[in-house]
C-alpha cells in the first residue's frame, strides 16, 4: 500500500470534473485484472469516495480554463460565475469605507461574504473582524484549480458555510520552472494590469516541493474617463457646463458664499473681501465630483509562497504550505463638500476676507486635495498536518491532522479631509501683519502654527488664504492612521472510511473534531475616535471566540446497476458546534443523490444552518453612516400619500404640507430625503 502520485489515477477521471486527489491504496482487485479507482474527496463531502458526482451540486474551473479567462486575480475569476453575487465591497465603490475596504470578496448568492466559507486546499482562509475572508491574498499563479459547492453547508464545515464554499486548491507536485508575464489594458488606453510570476517544482521519490513568487498591479481608473460614469447622474443628466468660455466651471466649485439672500460665487479676478465682485451661484459654478472619482480602485500584490509533502513511510505523509501576501490598494474620491453650517465654522466677521461685515456660512468642494484612502494588508498563513492510511477488518481507514495559522495586518492611511478645530481657527478672526499678510487670531492674540483660509476664492487662484497653499493643506488636512490585525487557529483531526459493505457497495462515514480561535482587533485613528474629523467617525473594535465542533457524515448506498435505478444513494451529516460566546448548537444536512440511467442525475438536499456572530458582531465599535429614511407623513414621498390611514394618523400632528427636511437643509427632493446636491450630504 504505497501512495500513489495523483498525475497516474488523473486519466481514470472524468476531464471535465475537478478533484481533491488522496493518497491511492493499491486494490486486491488488481491481482485478478480488474482496476478499483482510487477514493477522492469532493468539496461538499468529507467523505472518500471513487464517484466524483455528489449530492451537492459543485461548480469546478481547472487551471486551463482560468488561464483562457485571462483573469489576474483569484477575486476576478469566482466573480465571473453566475452563482456569485454583487460583491460586498466593489473595487468601483468609491465611497466604500471599514476595516475590510481594499480587499476582494466573493458573496455566493448575494448572502453575503460573512456567509461564504473559502478554503484553501480544503482548510480554512483567515477572516477580518467582520467575517470577510480576502481573496486578493491569494496570488493566481499558486492556482490549480477552484471548486465552488453551490449549496449550504453548515453541517459539513461550519457555520459561516450558509451560502456555499469556495475551495481553491494550489499546485502541487510541479516539476520544472514556469514564468510567465502578464499586460493588458482597456481597450480606452487605462487600466493598465500587468503580472510577473514563476512556480518551480521538484518531486522525488518520496516527496516534492512548490516554490512560487508573484507580482501583480492593477492601475486605476477614473470615472471622467468612462461616457456613464462622467456624471453622477449618467451621460444623459450630464452637469450643467460652460467650458468654452469658463474652462474649470464644469468640473471645479467656486468659492460659494452663503447668505440669507442665496447663494453667491465670487467673479473671476474679484476682490473676494467685496460683495460687489459676486454674482449668484449658477449652473456654471457647479462641481462634477465624479471627475475626480476613480471608477475602479488600483491595487498591487506582493505574494511568496511554498507547499511540500513527503512520505516518511508507505502510509504517513507530511504536509506544509507557507504562504506570504502583501496587498496595496488605492480610492480616491473627489475634495470634499465643506458646508459650514453643517460643523458651525462660519467665516467670522472680523475675518479679513469678509467681504460683509457679520459671520457668513460658505460652502467649498475642497478639490485642490482629493479625499484618498491607501489601505495595505499583510497576510501570512502556514498549513500544516500529517495524512495517511490504514487496513483494519479488510477496510481501508484515511485519517489525518493538521494545524493551520493565519494573520492579516493592516495599516489605512487616509488623507483629503478637515481638522475641524483648524477649520475654525482658520475661518474665525483674522489680521494683516507688518507684511500684509494675512495671520491667524488678532495682533493681541495671534494663533501659533495657523494658517489662515479664505474659502471664497476659487479653485485654481494663488492669492492669499487660497487652498493652494501648501502649509494651509497641511494645517486642514490631517493624515489618519487605522490598524487591524485578526489571527485564525485551527486545530483540526478527521477520520473516514467503510463501515460494512452493503448489496449497493460501501456504507461510508467520514467523522471529525475541530478547534478553532478567532481574534480580532481594528483601530480606527484617535482622530477618527473623536469625532473632529469631516471623515466618518468611529470606534475601536476588539474581541475573539473559541469554539469545538464534532462533525459525522454518513454515505448510504441504497440501489445499484438496477433499471432505473442505476445508482440510489442518502447522504446524512451533522455537526455539533459549541461556542464561548453563546453556547451550542446542531446542524444536520440529509441529500438524496438518484441516477435512473447514465445520463440522468437527480439530486436534492436539506440543510440547517446558522450565521454564528462575528468579532465585529459581539465587540464592534460605533461608527457613524450617512443612514436614510422617508418619514410616512411627508406629503410628496411618504406612506401618507398612499395610504388614507397613514394619512388620517399624521394629519393631527403635522402640517397638510408637511415635507421632510433633507440632509443639508430644505425639503427632500426624492423618497429618503437626501439633499439634491451631494455637496451638502458629505458625498
Amino acid at each position: 500500500m504505497n501512495f500513489r502520485t495523483p498525475a497516474v489515477r488523473l486519466g481514470l477521471l472524468p476531464a471535465g470534473i475537478a478533484l481533491a486527489l488522496t493518497p491511492a491504496f493499491a486494490s486486491a482487485q488488481e491481482a485478478s485484472g480488474t482496476t478499483d479507482l482510487d477514493r477522492i474527496q469532493v468539496t461538499g463531502s468529507r467523505i472518500r469516495q471513487a464517484s466524483t458526482e455528489t449530492a451537492q451540486p459543485v461548480i469546478a474551473l481547472q487551471r486551463a480554463d482560468i488561464e483562457k479567462q485571462g483573469f489576474t486575480s483569484v477575486a476576478d475569476i469566482v466573480q465571473n460565475l453566475s452563482a456569485t453575487g454583487s460583491p460586498a465591497i466593489s473595487r468601483a465603490d468609491a465611497l466604500s469605507s471599514g476595516e475590510e475596504v481594499g480587499g476582494q470578496y466573493v458573496d455566493l448568492r448575494n448572502l453575503g461574504p460573512e456567509r461564504t466559507l473559502v478554503l484553501l486546499d480544503g482548510k480554512r482562509m483567515g477572516v477580518s473582524s467582520g467575517g470577510y475572508t480576502d481573496l486578493a491574498s491569494i496570488p493566481t499563479s499558486v492556482v490549480e484549480r477552484i471548486e465552488v459547492l453551490t449549496d449550504g453547508a453548515s453541517a459539513i464545515y461550519g457555520s459561516d458555510a450558509i451560502a456555499g464554499v469556495v475551495n481553491i486548491i494550489t499546485r502541487k507536485n510541479f516539476d520544472g520552472l514556469e514564468a510567465s508575464v502578464y499586460k493588458g489594458q482597456y481597450g480606452q488606453g487605462d487600466g493598465d494590469k500587468t503580472t510577473y510570476n514563476f512556480v518551480y517544482g521538484q518531486t522525488g521519490d518520496r516527496g516534492s516541493i512548490t516554490l512560487g513568487a508573484e507580482y501583480s498591479e492593477e492601475k486605476p481608473v477614473l470615472a471622467k474617463n468612462r461616457r456613464y460614469s462622467a456624471s453622477a447622474n449618467g451621460y444623459r443628466h450630464p452637469v450643467p457646463t460652460d467650458e468654452d468660455t469658463n474652462g474649470w466651471s464644469a468640473i471645479t466649485e467656486k468659492g460659494v458664499l452663503v447668505t440669507d439672500d442665496g447663494n453667491y460665487v465670487l467673479n473671476p479676478g474679484g476682490a473676494s473681501n467685496n460683495f460687489g465682485d459676486y454674482h449668484e451661484l449658477g449652473n456654471a459654478d457647479l462641481s462634477n465630483p465624479s471627475q475626480q472619482m476613480f471608477l475602479s480602485t488600483g491595487i498591487k500584490r506582493r505574494s511568496v509562497f511554498s507547499n511540500g509533502q513527503f512520505d516518511f513511510t508507505d502510509n504517513i505523509r507530511g504536509t506544509a504550505s507557507v504562504l506570504y501576501t502583501e496587498r496595496e490598494a488605492l480610492q480616491q474620491i473627489a475634495g470634499y463638500p465643506y458646508r459650514s453650517a453643517a460643523y458651525d465654522t462660519q467665516m467670522d466677521a472680523n475675518s479679513v476676507f469678509n467681504p460683509l461685515d457679520t459671520d457668513v456660512d460658505f460652502m467649498r468642494r475642497t478639490w485642490e486635495v482629493p479625499r484618498q484612502t491607501k489601505s495595505e494588508l499583510n497576510t501570512f498563513r502556514f498549513s500544516g498536518g500529517l495524512e495517511g492510511s490504514f487496513e483494519f477488518a479488510d477496510k481501508y481507514f484515511d485519517w489525518d491532522v493538521g494545524y493551520v495559522y493565519n494573520r492579516n495586518k493592516g495599516v489605512k492611511t487616509g488623507t483629503g479631509n478637515l481638522f475641524i478645530p483648524n477649520v475654525k481657527n482658520a475661518v474665525g478672526p483674522s489680521y494683516l501683519d507688518a507684511n500684509g499678510v494675512a495671520q491667524c487670531g488678532t495682533a493681541a492674540a495671534p494663533i501659533a502654527g495657523c494658517t489662515p483660509w479664505n474659502p471664497l476664492l476659487p479653485y485654481g487662484s494663488t492669492a492669499d488664504g487660497s487652498l493652494s497653499n501648501p502649509d494651509l493643506q497641511k494645517y486642514l488636512f490631517l493624515p489618519t492612521h487605522d490598524t487591524s490585525l485578526t489571527t485564525s487557529k485551527v486545530y483540526s483531526a478527521n477520520l473516514s472510511g467503510a463501515i460494512v459493505t452493503l448489496p449497493a457497495g460501501d456504507l461510508s462515514f467520514a467523522t471529525g473534531y475541530e478547534h478553532r480561535e478567532e481574534e480580532a482587533e481594528y483601530n480606527p485613528d484617535a482622530l477618527l475616535q473623536s469625532g473632529l474629523s469631516t471623515d466618518l467617525a468611529g470606534a475601536p473594535t476588539a474581541g475573539g471566540y473559541k469554539l469545538d465542533e464534532f462533525y459525522l457524515e454518513l454515505n448510504v448506498p441504497i440501489l445499484a446497476d438496477l433499471p432505473f435505478a442505476k445508482e440510489l444513494s442518502v447522504d446524512m451529516a451533522g455537526r455539533y458546534s459549541d461556542y464561548n460566546t453563546f453556547g451550542d448548537t446542531f446542524n444536520s444536512k440529509f441529500g438524496l443523490k438518484w441516477k435512473p440511467i447514465d445520463d440522468l442525475l437527480v439530486r436534492g438536499t436539506y440543510a440547517t444552518g446558522f450565521r454564528a456572530p462575528t468579532v465585529a458582531n459581539l465587540y464592534g465599535g460605533t461608527s457613524q453612516s450617512f443612514d436614510k429614511y422617508t418619514d410616512p407623513c411627508d406629503t410628496s414621498f411618504g406612506a401618507a400619500v398612499r395610504n388614507p390611514e397613514v394619512a388620517a394618523r399624521c394629519g393631527g400632528a403635522v402640517p397638510a404640507n408637511f415635507r421632510q427636511e433633507a440632509c443639508g437643509g430644505g425639503a427632500g427632493p426624492r423618497p429618503g430625503g437626501p439633499a439634491p446636491d451631494p455637496h451638502q450630504c458629505g458625498g
